[in-house]
């Protein structure tokens, strides 16, 4: 997915043990396009802010906005408190995109954290054993373009174990 760089979207790179697998992520529309793209960068956004170990990353308040924003900030302190990160592949599929006129949008995804597994901060020790949780999860998001053009998440949502992500 290239980005587009006219608002200063700045370019992620997750660490080599890291990826953010996006499945069918393109729709052939356009504007459909530039919301899944933005999603896209979110979520990696959101994940270097929880491997950097950073809520002040200003990549999380481009991406994200009201109670999302809220939201996104305590998901990545949690990690922090618990000393905890992550390492694996995380897949994210059959995302169906919604337009709301220009401004607005709605993106529902899936993702397999099958592949994904915690890590101590300061051991570094991986933690591969097998969950008791359903890996596949729901996510429902709410999108608003910024004055500055950027799809931002107002709302997220994610239902664990969602029978439309079984996969």
């Amino acid at each position: 997915m290239s980005a587009p760089t006219s608002v200063g979207r700045p370019k992620i790179e997750l660490p080599s043990d890291v990826t953010d697998k996006f499945e069918n992520w393109q729709t052939g529309d356009e504007a459909k396009d530039a919301a899944l793209a933005e999603t896209a960068r979110r979520i990696d956004a959101t994940n270097d802010a929880i491997l950097r170990g950073d809520t002040g990353a200003p990549t999380l308040s481009l991406y994200y906005r009201d109670k999302a924003l809220d939201d996104a900030l305590e998901w990545v302190q949690a990690y922090l408190d618990a000393d905890m990160t992550f390492t694996g592949t995380t897949r994210y599929y059959a995302p169906k995109v919604t337009l709301s006129g220009n401004s607005e949008a709605s993106v529902v995804y899936c993702a397999d954290e099958s592949k994904g597994f915690n890590k101590d901060r300061k051991t570094n020790r991986v933690d591969r054993r097998p969950s008791n949780e359903s890996p596949y999860v729901l996510y429902t998001t709410h999108l608003r373009k910024s004055g500055r053009g950027v799809w931002q998440t107002s709302s997220l949502t994610s239902k664990r174990g969602d029978r439309t992500c079984a996969a």
